[in-house]
């Protein structure tokens, strides 16, 4: 029997590429096949529907490595092939299992807290309603962009959107990824997508609007004028103007304060490792850059982002929400972050009892006196104004699910 020669590899390399792509193609089925399995082991959905995602997770981990210099570089690709796959996977289902509602909530939440500080009227100090409303219309048009990125990188029509729960999860965590992805800037530097499209929106805003003056500072006695209040440049009017009257230059140093008090906190708590992990994202570290420095595998640093954030909102909620409150611009005085519509309706909810409680505390009364007055003790008053806070948090945010006890 002869051998057909012109069939054979030219090359002892073009034998090992096309060994390389062999085994590489294996890697992904074998990846796909895994993150198949995981899936229909924890979401309700059809069998194509679930191989149709796991196809696109993998491809974009695949995408992921083969463009990292540095993953290329460490010789252990199948490994992160596998760990960021994981962590897309459990991002996916983490917003599955939140749903349509709660998931659109906690993703607008996330980018919003990103961008905070990064949206901004030149020489304009905003306001928290003024700000709300300019970052409002920025996720707008970052929602839009991270649709359109999601077809193109994975080859969709121009008009797919998700229809089923799992689709709508799958674009939630890739919006939230989409959001992270570090950009590459001159002097080696790098900076979070959504941070630098934030920069840039609040760059093109422009720094002159007509505005009624007259209108703007009398309260609303019609429903026209109620609605000309609700213009964003209106509010950003009456923000500045509150902001001029109550101007505290050491915004800076207020940061700083609520930064220490956490800090003190979770030392208190016996969270030294939050505390280091906190100092290392005040420093804008990338996710594998922390975990290097911190030496935390995928699954130690998932369950250390828990507990910090479990902390975070306990500090925020209880040991010193006055002080982060006032950092946000959102303390007791300003109706906790909330527009007089949702202000009223917050109230509207509260029973006698807590209104009461509302009343007591913006008297500044201490906790003692409180609890004293309500007959209860400090920590049963301290769980009922925990339950005050989220409702409010629910309602600035358009969610009134949370109901108090």
């Amino acid at each position: 029997m002869k051998t057909n020669l012109a069939n054979l590899p030219s090359s002892t390399s073009a034998v090992e590429k096309e060994t390389a792509n062999v085994q590489s193609q294996d890697t992904i089925n074998a990846l796909i096949q895994q993150i198949s399995q995981e899936l229909q082991s924890q979401v309700k959905a059809t069998p194509a529907t679930i191989q149709v995602v796991a196809i696109r997770i993998a491809k974009e981990v695949e995408r992921i490595c083969s463009k990292s210099y540095r993953i290329q570089k460490s010789g252990q690709i199948k490994s992160w092939l596998f760990s960021l796959a994981r962590h897309r996977l459990q991002k996916c289902l983490h917003y599955y299992q939140l749903g349509s509602r709660r998931g659109r909530v906690e993703l607008h939440s996330t980018l919003g807290s990103m961008v905070y500080r990064h949206i901004s009227l030149p020489g304009c100090q905003l306001g928290f309603d003024a700000r709300y409303n300019l970052i409002e219309d920025f996720l707008q048009a970052f929602y839009i962009e991270a649709i359109k990125a999601f077809r193109r990188e994975n080859e969709l029509p121009q008009d797919y959107t998700p229809k089923t729960r799992l689709q709508l999860a799958e674009y939630m965590a890739f919006t939230e990824q989409y959001a992270k992805r570090r950009i590459s800037l001159p002097g080696n530097a790098n900076q979070q997508l959504i941070i630098l499209r934030a920069q840039g929106f609040s760059r093109r805003l422009p720094q002159e609007t007509t505005v009624d003056m007259e209108m703007a500072l009398e309260s609303a006695k019609s429903e026209d004028a109620e609605a000309y209040q609700r213009n964003s440049a209106v509010q950003q009017v009456r923000s500045q103007m509150v902001a001029q009257s109550n101007f505290d230059p050491a915004e800076e140093a207020e940061r700083d304060r609520v930064v220490s008090e956490l800090v003190n906190y979770l030392q208190s708590q016996g969270q030294n490792d939050c505390v280091d992990y906190l100092c290392l994202k005040l420093q804008d570290l990338s996710a594998p850059e922390i975990d290097k420095i911190l030496g935390l595998t995928s699954r130690q640093r998932d369950y250390l982002q828990q507990r910090f954030k479990y902390h975070v909102e306990k500090f925020a909620r209880t040991h010193n929400w006055q002080l982060v409150h006032q950092w946000l611009g959102a303390s007791l005085e300003q109706k906790l972050g909330m527009s007089s519509t949702q202000w009223e309706a917050f109230v509207a909810q509260l029973s006698e009892q807590q209104r009461q409680m509302l009343q007591l505390k913006s008297a500044k009364q201490n906790d003692q006196a409180i609890a004293k007055e309500l007959k209860c003790t400090p920590k049963q008053l301290q769980k009922r104004w925990t339950k005050l806070l989220e409702l409010a948090w629910s309602i600035r945010n358009g969610n009134t699910e949370i109901q108090l006890g």
